[in-house]
């Protein structure tokens, strides 16, 4: 980056994938600004997707960096790890540190991400009960799992399970609790679901099998002798679970404290408009903790589509049309524990109008599920086999019409060719 003492002083707060993949974006199209990070981790940015198998063993933590020191030194970025920002004066516009120390900005940038919903009960400030959503908790995760033997995990959506399947790499053996009938409901429908669970249930010879208790609640956490470890938990049916650890895995919220001490407008996340603008003209927001259009999101696609978007409208280059951001139509392609995933759009749907096109093989564990409206496909869920996930994705977000090959459209474009 040139240097420069008159450049426009950029501050973004957070380093996590929404903040570094706009920084990647902006340093493509200008060296306009002097940039200040300030990251509440003690590290750069690093690829959050990934923890899984760091938790597991099977990765460190160099290997999912994306953004460490060493890049921000070499694009001449201002990073500050761990140190938080605690406040904004938007008449001074500037920020004040954990330190105390404040910093000026012509530009703010709020990436602060969001926070792991924890339950609202007694000792959850035990030791041996962590959230799943940093490098931290990770760290914690594997050093009950290095004395301890079993594990609760709270919570059977994909952040749960990723922690149940990097614990049981650990040698812990792993209860899931959670309060659908649905692994995974927010991707999958009942059948996908129970073919999952079954999967993970049944023992191997590399791991013993998952323990699943459905449709039910953690409602007490129980410490030990001395009150400063758990011990165990006790479900709403009055079942107890013994367990060295336990990790809730319910959800995540936007991080909002920081623009609601600005005094900026707040509903469930930080809104801004479609330039990724907040209610202060020189504050902007992006990621998780943001709310465009009465929507939050949650996976990384549609956070990198805003880190686009807002790293075209902080470039300043004249374009004839202000760059917009318009929301986006998500999807989730996952590997779950090995086995592949694929769900878009409403595979749900059972209105007057829909109809359901299905293929299954369960002896080698494959699901596959369309639902029409009027000749257009509305949801995609595929399981065990992913085959033109991409395509079918397409003809969703495009609307196309698939009447003329509707008989072969489930089975991917090389078999509407031939049809």
């Amino acid at each position: 980056m040139a240097a420069g003492v008159n450049k426009p002083e950029l501050i973004m707060v957070g380093a996590g994938m929404a903040g570094t993949r706009f920084l990647d974006e902006l340093l493509a199209l200008t060296d306009h600004y002097r940039i200040r990070v300030f990251n509440r981790e003690p590290h750069g940015g690093y690829n959050r997707i990934m923890l899984s198998p760091v938790l597991a063993g099977e990765k460190s933590l160099a290997e999912i960096m994306t953004h460490d020191a060493d890049w921000f030194a070499a694009q001449g970025i201002e990073l500050h790890t761990d140190r938080s920002i605690v406040g904004i004066d938007r008449q001074l516009r500037q920020v004040r540190d954990s330190s105390g120390k404040s910093y000026h900005y012509d530009k703010l940038i709020i990436a602060t991400g969001s926070k792991p919903f924890m339950l609202p009960i007694e000792n959850i400030d035990l030791s041996g009960v962590v959230s799943f959503r940093e490098i931290g908790d990770v760290h914690k995760m594997q050093q009950a799992a290095d004395g301890g033997t079993h594990a609760v995990i709270i919570g059977g959506g994909l952040l749960g399970l990723e922690a149940a399947y990097g614990l049981q790499k650990q040698g812990m053996d792993v209860s899931v609790v959670h309060r659908s009938s649905v692994l995974m409901n927010a991707q999958m429908d009942a059948e996908a679901g129970g073919m999952l669970q079954s999967e993970l249930a049944t023992d191997s010879a590399e791991r013993q099998g998952m323990r699943f208790y459905m449709q039910s609640e953690v409602v007490e956490i129980i410490s030990n002798e001395n009150n400063r470890h758990i011990q165990s938990v006790r479900l709403k049916d009055g079942r107890e679970l013994s367990c060295d650890l336990l990790v809730m895995a319910i959800g995540i919220r936007p991080n909002v404290e920081l623009g609601m001490q600005a005094g900026l407008e707040v509903n469930r996340g930080i809104v801004v408009n479609d330039q990724l603008q907040t209610s202060d003209a020189n504050i902007y927001a992006l990621g998780e903790c943001v709310e465009h259009r009465g929507q939050t999101y949650g996976l990384v696609a549609p956070l990198y589509e805003q880190a686009k978007v807002l790293a075209d409208v902080l470039a300043e280059q004249g374009a004839e049309k202000e760059p917009v951001y318009e929301g986006s139509l998500t999807s989730t392609m996952l590997k779950v524990t090995g086995i592949n995933l694929f769900s878009a759009g409403d595979f749900n749907a059972d209105g007057e109008n829909s109809e359901t096109l299905i293929f299954r093989d369960p002896q080698a564990g494959i699901y596959r599920k369309l639902v029409l409206q009027n000749n257009l496909i509305v949801g995609v869920l595929l399981y065990g086999d992913t085959y033109e996930a991409n395509w079918l994705f397409e003809l969703l977000q495009n609307r196309a019409d698939v009447s003329t090959f509707r008989d072969t459209v489930l089975f991917g474009s090389g078999f509407t060719s031939a049809a």
